[in-house]
């Protein structure tokens, strides 16, 4: 319970209080600011001391890799203080998203405890974005209003009906007619929207689908994004390249994109990607 609380404190704290975060940080020494996100490895030590899986190099890169990340953004934000975009930003998102995609630190976890490991690169890409780079137009919030449901839910339906007639086609979708209680349908919805939406979500679109749009404008930047959020499904469900996943996690994509850009809120095209999730995973797997 302990480490779980550690964990989500930055991710809540981020999205609930990140202004204020990144304001109150501005009176602390340059020093303790980068050297914070060290207390990341204490949800790892307390985990894997508790299994008996403790390994101290693991502990070690728990520690470091957030301080490097810090450092790295820190030097974006003085090198591109006009928000256009730096070098430095795309190799913190390339090292986050192969950490993730390649499962570079589950063997660090008990295979239950795997999604701890995730939330904490989280927590290391959020101080470094928000707190630290304070890169404007992410719209990581999750002090949702009536129009990121709207917008959400919109392109929810517009996406619905590609994707179970693609799906349906390639034999990628299996209808499953069950009617499952409201308690499960909420239970599935909100681990869904915290842990699999809002943390992809704010990755792809705040962050990535933000920095290249100042680069390569609104359309290819969501061109883009969307094919590398559905390449980074190739070996989801499969050892080998999922190639139906891919195409409909691409089409996804676009949708997801679309409804981040209506208003620049992770919120709402969050809605959008658990609520396809959720659906997927109960009546069409």
């Amino acid at each position: 319970m302990i480490a779980a609380l550690l964990a989500l404190a930055p991710y809540l704290a981020g999205a609930f209080f990140g202004r204020r975060l990144a304001a109150a940080t501005k009176e602390i020494s340059l020093a303790a600011r980068l050297l914070a996100p060290a207390v990341l490895c204490l949800p790892y030590g307390i985990v894997a001391l508790s299994f008996g899986v403790f390994r101290w190099y693991w502990l070690a890169m728990y520690a470091i890799l957030p301080v490097a990340i810090a450092v790295i953004l820190h030097q974006a934000r003085r090198a591109d203080p006009q928000h256009e975009g730096n070098w430095r930003d795309y190799v913190v998102l390339l090292a986050l998203g192969l950490a993730v995609d390649l499962r570079w630190f589950e063997p660090a976890w008990p295979a239950h405890l795997m999604v701890f490991n995730k939330v904490l690169l989280l927590d290391a890409g959020i101080y470094g974005f928000v707190i630290l780079r304070r890169l404007d137009g992410v719209g990581f919030s999750l002090r949702l209003r009536f129009r990121d449901v709207r917008f959400g839910l919109r392109e929810f339906l517009f996406y619905t009906p590609i994707a179970i007639a693609l799906g349906l086609s390639i034999g990628f979708l299996h209808a499953h007619a069950i009617w499952p209680s409201l308690t499960r349908f909420a239970g599935a919805y909100l681990f869904t929207f915290f842990f699999i939406a809002v943390p992809e979500e704010l990755f792809f679109r705040g962050w990535m689908q933000n920095l290249l749009e100042r680069r390569v404008g609104r359309y290819p930047a969501l061109i883009i994004t969307s094919m590398l959020f559905g390449l980074s499904h190739w070996n989801k469900r499969t050892t080998s390249f999922n190639w139906q996943y891919v195409l409909l996690a691409v089409l996804a994509g676009v949708f997801y994109g679309r409804a981040w850009r209506q208003e620049r809120r992770v919120g709402a095209s969050a809605i959008t990607h658990a609520t396809v999730d959720t659906v997927w995973s109960i009546w069409l797997r």
